[in-house]
């Protein structure tokens, strides 16, 4: 099945944080959105930005594309059909999560395909009023994640996954055992330090809550990172729907009445 080149391209990707500074042609760039407007979609509920601004473009990356949720060019065809949208703002943006995201994973596979690396920087959303500001964007137009591309200047290993067993449930969801939850664990972790992931990069997360440093970086790996970053960060959704609300959503309040 490797010698599929499609599966041998997911199989091996990897994500690229340096970069050549070989640029990247205007044909490899349309290419490579249209493969992402070629995903499954609900309504094409997107949009993408685009800066080749080197110098400030995360990573020295050639390329960063934004990729939004966009209501506001969708609610124009609408006016032209004479309609209002009343589906819930909630509703909108799963929908428009979904159109995104599967864009943004096209877009991934064919930078690959064109011997692109690429990196995804999920930050997006938290400084959507910042991104707004600087591509001027209009109201209802959200950013979900930012991507950095370019032709890749390092090698990594593909990193760790979860083992099959801990990932595709058939017929029903299983009893998860302490023993599947140990060997998933045990796979990611040692997968990570066989890498020397976090020792290389530094990367380990502080502790903010009443525990006790028991880990060094010989122990320091994939589980406990993951889990100090769901155990204490983002308790407070406050944050998130301000800038959904900046932005011209609100998933709190019905949307408008039909016309």
């Amino acid at each position: 099945m490797k010698k599929n080149l499609v599966v041998q391209t997911l199989l091996d990707h990897k994500s690229i944080r340096k970069f050549s500074d070989k640029t990247v042609s205007d044909k490899a760039v349309t290419t490579i959105v249209q493969a992402g407007q070629q995903a499954p979609f609900a309504s094409q509920y997107y949009s993408v930005l685009l800066s080749r601004n080197i110098k400030r473009n995360p990573m020295n990356a050639p390329l960063l594309f934004t990729i939004c949720i966009d209501s506001y060019k969708f609610e124009k065809i609408m006016a032209k059909r004479n309609w209002k949208p009343v589906t819930n703002d909630l509703t909108l943006l799963l929908f428009g999560i979904q159109d995104a995201a599967l864009m943004a994973e096209n877009m991934v596979i064919a930078g690959r395909s064109l011997d692109l690396g690429s990196c995804f920087l999920g930050g997006a959303p938290f400084k959507a009023d910042k991104i707004a500001e600087e591509y001027n964007l209009p109201q209802r137009v959200f950013p979900l994640v930012q991507l950095v591309m370019g032709y890749p200047s390092e090698n990594p290993p593909t990193r760790p996954r979860y083992p099959i067993e801990y990932t595709l449930f058939e017929d029903k969801y299983p009893q998860l055992t302490e023993e599947l939850v140990t060997n998933a664990m045990r796979i990611m972790d040692e997968g990570y330090l066989a890498q020397d992931y976090y020792r290389s990069r530094q990367a380990k997360i502080p502790l903010t809550v009443d525990r006790k440093e028991t880990f060094t970086y010989d122990n320091y790996s994939w589980t406990e990172h993951i889990c100090r970053k769901w155990g204490q960060w983002f308790s407070d959704p406050a944050d998130l729907c301000t800038q959904l609300e900046k932005r011209g959503f609100n998933i709190e309040k019905k949307q408008r009445k039909k016309a």
